[in-house]
């Protein structure tokens, strides 16, 4: 019996101005925070089983890097994309984002084998959630 193959994992780091307020806001979309990692400097969100979002204090998150922070309600500095199961969960994920205090993107991005929306969180950072028909992946 072979050992199961080793599963990458990303740790999405970003700067937030209120913990418990996005804390909460990530719950509200259906995430769970890990205890183990999180502290009054950071909360570890649990995406899935390899990706998670560490949502650090802005005075945390100035200990790992000697750049300036970019206030991504004004400059963004990264898009992080989620894949969704089918169209209707890229629907319910951004409007359970906008009903936690998110902002919804205007743009809709259906190409038909494909379908995406975009929501700003608390602290202005992107989130797409996109779905990809199966089969067109395949072909």
């Amino acid at each position: 019996m072979t050992a199961p193959a080793y599963q990458q994992m990303i740790f999405v780091n970003l700067p937030v101005n209120d913990l418990d307020a996005s804390k909460k806001f990530f719950t509200e979309l259906g995430y769970s925070i890990n205890p183990q990692f999180s502290d009054e400097n950071a909360a570890s969100v649990v995406i899935s089983d390899t990706i998670v979002a560490m949502l650090l204090t802005r005075p945390f998150y100035a200990t790992f890097t000697d750049k300036e922070i970019a206030d991504a309600t004004k400059t963004s500095e990264v898009l992080v994309c989620l894949s969704a199961e089918s169209r209707d969960k890229v629907d319910e994920l951004v409007e359970k984002a906008v009903a936690a205090g998110g902002t919804a993107s205007e743009k809709i991005q259906d190409m038909g084998f494909m379908y995406g929306r975009a929501f700003d969180d608390l602290d202005g950072h992107t989130w797409e959630v996109v779905w990809m028909d199966p089969s067109a992946i395949e072909g």
